[in-house]
């Protein structure tokens, strides 16, 4: 309390009642205070204030009630520094006392007192004191604000449950304000340091100023109350309703002889998991599912729940699956009408074939097929899933953030629903479907989980049997699916996913491979989508390959496809415009449909010059060729690196200009050339990043070039990493770098010795049009370059 409302009031009259005495046993108490007019029960347990009650009698029953200061004090040693100085003088009414100890006491405040000393030496504490009188305030402000207190109490107590109504009546008929102050103070829930407050104060109107902020503060709490519940009456009055009206609708169907929906449906549904055969584990998860369900009732919410759950169990193909076919001559020949080339990939799944006809319980490969856009991995799928006679499930990984896509939500959030692959299993209702997981190399990580730690179960053959769906919260059996996943780059895959797969390499396409791909395959499925007839229509081979070389530069075939489709646009228009005559696409013609070439082949046709050199690149969309361009200049010896070039390929040309220059006579050099001059290597294209060692030996050859004045043949490509030491490391790429290099109109080829037996991979017919070289050393490498440029 604050000294003003612990201290006696200026304007407060003193009176002693002759029926009082004048020196009061004084009793603390916790937490409440006692108003005049009051009447309240206490709770006796301290000895003192047993042996105080015990004390009185009818002809002296009063004392003194006070609050204590703290929660906790030592009623003893009782100071006046623990109990506050106003109290109330009060009379005691009616003394119970009970088995465990303690003393009820039925109370009645009489008036405020102010404590003017305070004795404890007795056995309980004793007070003199002076009776405060309230003074009269007859004021209009004091008659308005106890009108409009008394009219808001009675509101409070007729929407509170907990106010007796004798209270609102006993409200109504009080006039007093200084009545009505006291009764409302006790009546409200109001803090026990405002409650001391208002006992100190001795005017009814600044008591009443006090409550009105509490009285409209219960009013609104009683009334938002009341409007909660009867909001919640409401609803659920209205499921009681439904309820009732079911129980209803289920008794008169049952005296009309008619089935009962309900009944109907969960008989049904245990037909239903009785047929789907499911194993032990899911079988024990489904029968208390479904006992739930029968106590549940249908208005609930969770009754659809665990309806879904029921029925996504009994979906399921727990031991529904596709007979395989197993003629192997016939898987093959599928393969070979769906996809021309490709034969790693066809090889393998014919193994497989061949294997499963042998051992029926054979777990199912995981594959990975890696390689550029447009070669065909994801139609793979769907031929070798036809070549075995199994349905196909195709599901895009591309931008997957949540693990729970795979895993499936756990059955405690709303909307909870199995991961994908489960789900994409049960709609195609076998359990060993062919399963591509399209672009997993592209699973991304967030706040919600790692898609690809996730994956790690479903495609380890030693795990996935025993698959966990989150939502099913049951194993299920995934060895029998054959998992194909596609990838452009194998390193955004994390290590542990990519052990646990067989990575097959696909390359990009030769130009009589496309040629053959567009005659066989892409040709006809344009001529058909755009309406024509075959008859109408006919592509030469000179025409295709002018559309291979000319208007498309890409490892796979979706530009060709693209091309093709172009001029059955156009050719189509002339026979929806009346013509009949067929049309003929020939390389002479091409420009009329397709426009000038876009794609020069200027490589063999450039000019030689000194300090420019092409190098071979690999990329995730297949090979291509890059230009090392290096220039000298006056200088300090400095070098200088442009092209958006990577950490690894500046550290190959520093490697390639130390070796150089550590070898500077045996390349007949002039030492003082590297400190008078500054060497400046830039790497065209230079919006595009590009990093890697390969280019090691195109640099030196590029450096050494522009030092001798020496050009090297344009049709002249190279790859391969330098050490510091001149030896020449193997690289890795070699058949799709060969490749680009082919469509680029190159003719020789130098590439590291290590390197001889990937030339096997390369096709026969790019081969028969180019030169290889092998080099173990740069100086290898560099002396063959030049002297092969001498030889142009």
């Amino acid at each position: 309390m604050s000294a003003k409302e612990d201290s006696t009031p200026s304007d407060i009259e003193i009176v002693n009642e002759p029926e009082v005495p004048d020196n009061l046993p004084v009793m603390p108490l916790k937490n409440f205070v006692l108003f005049p007019r009051m009447t309240a029960p206490l709770i006796i347990t301290s000895e003192q204030s047993k042996k105080l009650v015990g004390n009185l009698s009818e002809r002296t029953p009063h004392f003194i009630t006070v609050l204590q200061r703290e929660e906790e004090i030592d009623e003893a040693h009782l100071t006046k520094d623990d109990i506050y100085r106003v109290g109330c003088v009060t009379r005691l009414i009616k003394t119970l006392n009970f088995p465990d100890g303690s003393t009820h006491i039925l109370v009645e405040g009489m008036s405020r007192c102010t404590l003017k000393s305070l004795n404890t030496k007795s056995d309980y504490p004793t007070a003199k004191y002076r009776m405060i009188t309230e003074t009269e305030d007859t004021s209009l402000e004091t008659e308005a604000l106890a009108r409009n207190a008394s009219e808001k109490f009675q509101q409070i107590v007729t929407m509170s449950p907990h106010l007796p109504d004798e209270l609102a009546i006993a409200i109504f008929n009080m006039d007093a304000p200084e009545q009505l102050s006291d009764l409302l103070a006790t009546n409200l829930p109001v803090p026990i340091e405002i409650c001391q407050s208002l006992l100190a104060d001795n005017q009814p109107g600044r008591r009443l100023k006090t409550l009105m902020e509490f009285l409209n503060r219960e009013f609104q709490i009683q009334k938002l109350g009341n409007k909660i519940q009867s909001k919640v009456n409401e609803s659920f009055s209205k499921t009681q309703r439904e309820i009732f009206l079911r129980e209803q609708l289920r008794t008169i169907q049952k005296e009309l002889g008619e089935d009962d929906p309900q009944a109907t449906e969960l008989l049904e549904l245990e037909k239903a998991l009785e047929v789907a055969k499911l194993p032990k584990q899911a079988r024990a998860a489904a029968d208390k599912e479904l006992q739930r369900l029968k106590s549940v009732p249908p208005a609930s919410p969770e009754h659809g729940v665990i309806r879904t759950y029921l029925d996504v169990l009994a979906e399921l193909p727990w031991n529904q699956f596709t007979e395989d076919h197993l003629d192997i001559l016939a898987a093959e020949k599928i393969l070979n009408k769906d996809h021309y080339g490709l034969e790693k990939v066809k090889d393998r799944i014919l193994e497989y074939l061949s294997v499963l006809k042998l051992k029926k319980d054979m777990k199912g490969p995981i594959l990975c097929l890696a390689g550029p856009p447009g070669v065909g991995k994801t139609s793979l799928g769907k031929s070798v899933a036809r070549a075995l006679g199994r349905e196909f499930v195709r599901m895009s990984l591309g931008g997957l953030h949540d693990e729970a896509e795979i895993r499936g939500h756990r059955r405690t959030y709303i909307g909870a629903m199995p991961g994908r692959i489960v789900e994409s299993i049960r709609r195609c209702g076998a359990n060993n479907p062919v399963f591509m997981l399209d672009e997993i190399d592209k699973v991304g990580t967030d706040f919600r989980g790692d898609p690809a730690s996730a994956l790690l179960e479903v495609l380890d053959p030693e795990q996935n049997s025993t698959f966990n769906d989150h939502y099913l919260d049951v194993d299920f059996d995934l060895s029998k699916v054959l998992f194909i996943t596609t990838a452009n780059q194998l390193d955004p895959i994390p290590g542990p996913l990519r052990d646990r797969m067989e990575v097959i390499h696909i390359s990009g396409y030769t130009v009589q491979e496309k040629t053959n791909i567009a005659r066989r395959y892409l040709v006809p499925k344009a001529v058909k989508a755009h309406g024509l007839k075959r008859a109408q229509i006919k592509f030469t081979k000179d025409a295709l390959e002018g559309i291979i070389g000319g208007y498309t530069a890409e490892a796979g075939v979706r530009n060709l496809e693209r091309q093709i489709a172009n001029v059955c646009r156009k050719v189509a228009r002339r026979f929806a415009e009346g013509k009949t005559r067929p049309v003929e696409i020939t390389l002479r013609k091409l420009k009329g449909f397709l426009g000038p070439v876009k794609i020069e082949k200027d490589v063999a046709e450039r000019e030689s010059i000194p300090g420019v050199v092409t190098g071979l690149a690999w990329t995730p969309y297949g090979g291509d060729i890059l230009f090392i361009e290096a220039s000298r200049m006056a200088g300090k010896g400095q070098l200088i690196l442009t092209g958006s070039l990577g950490d690894v390929m500046k550290e190959s040309a520093r490697a390639a200009l130390s070796f150089l220059q550590s070898h500077a006579t045996d390349f007949q050099l002039d030492e003082a050339l590297f400190a008078t001059s500054d060497i400046h290597i830039h790497v065209p294209a230079g919006a595009t990043p590009k990093d890697g060692p390969s280019a090691g030996i195109a640099i030196a050859l590029a450096i050494l070039s522009i030092l001798q004045n020496k050009s090297v043949r344009p049709d002249l490509a190279m790859t391969g990493e330098i050490s510091l030491r001149g030896r020449v490391l193997p690289i890795g790429g070699l058949k799709e770098k060969v490749l680009a290099a082919s469509r680029a109109g190159i003719k020789h080829i130098m590439l590291p010795e290590k390197n001889k037996i990937d030339l096997d991979e390369i096709p026969a017919e790019v081969k028969k049009k180019l030169t290889f070289k092998t080099v173990k050393n740069i100086d290898q490498a560099l002396r063959y370059a030049l002297k092969l440029s001498e030889q142009e």
